[in-house]
């Protein structure tokens, strides 16, 4: 009997395989992708598609990603409850917090019909990031490394070749930390920042990873985080690279086991004498011409 579940990440369904040799009739398994409600002290803040699996991680990030709450200690309970059509993440927040959500969600819920407010609503889409420390620093070795245990570690991507993933590079241990996948980019990114923070990693002792391009959403939920290195296998956004630039953030991206292109602030990527000044001075000129 099919699994009836909305908790299931992946599915097997049928399918018909055309190729130059023939038809064949098949199956193969494919991402769900289920409705989840982000529910603080019994009312729904945001409804996202979403891979439905780490789902506390999810919440947990999400929370604090979206300024909801600080720290992880500020979710006093966490539940799922399925519905016919989606999922319930449910939290309860301790007083203060609780407080804080509910005068922001009198704020969002407020009159906009004047123009200021539209004005407002777009300050609101690139609010200043928060800025991260100065205390990371890795090599391109470890960077490389990070790249090569990538593939292998997203199983559900093995499995499917249809979602994103999000890792930690734990420096401290030479290793990645936490994978999370997700249909989304952002929750993906969302999910690791909840398996960080409930692991009580420092996040500068290290940097995230990211297999999908890096959009300023991304920049900024890993400032929330407070990580100080991107690495992505994919390019940033002009806005993305502004962003990073604002926040302290280095983003290292287009990134291949071989190869990578930083960005912004290059002085934590510890490179190679014989590359090695040359390559941070262009680095240094391309990333100041960007904020102008």
């Amino acid at each position: 009997m099919a699994e009836t579940s909305l908790r299931v990440p992946s599915r097997r369904v049928s399918r018909t395989g055309a190729e130059v040799s023939g038809v064949e009739e098949t199956n193969r398994l494919i991402p769900e992708e289920v409705a989840v409600a982000l529910v603080y002290d019994g009312s729904t803040h945001a409804v996202m598609m979403a891979t439905p699996a780490d789902l506390e991680d999810f919440a947990v990030g999400f929370s604090i990603t979206e300024g909801v709450v600080a720290a992880r200690s500020e979710i006093r309970e966490f539940e799922v409850v399925e519905h016919e059509k989606g999922l319930e993440a449910r939290m309860w927040l301790v007083p203060d917090a609780g407080r804080k959500q509910t005068d922001r969600r009198r704020r969002i819920t407020g009159p906009t019909a004047c123009g200021l407010c539209g004005v407002e609503s777009l300050d609101a889409a690139v609010p200043a990031p928060r800025r991260v420390g100065h205390s990371a620093s890795v090599t391109a070795e470890q960077i490389h490394a990070a790249l090569a245990a990538m593939p292998p570690a997203q199983t559900l991507n093995v499995a499917t070749r249809a979602v994103h993933a999000a890792a930690f590079w734990d420096a401290t241990t030479g290793a990645i930390a936490f994978v999370r996948e997700d249909v989304g980019r952002h929750n993906a990114l969302d999910k690791l920042v909840g398996a960080v923070v409930t692991a009580g990693l420092d996040p500068a002792k290290g940097f995230v990873v990211l297999t999908s391009r890096v959009s300023v959403e991304m920049v900024q939920k890993t400032a929330m985080l407070g990580a100080e290195i991107i690495v992505a296998v994919s390019a940033p956004t002009a806005l993305a690279l502004r962003v990073a630039e604002e926040a302290g953030i280095t983003l290292v991206a287009i990134a291949r086991p071989d190869a990578f292109e930083i960005f912004t602030h290059p002085d934590r990527i510890v490179l190679s004498v014989e590359r090695g000044e040359g390559i941070r001075q262009e680095v240094h000129t391309h990333a100041r011409s960007l904020s102008h």
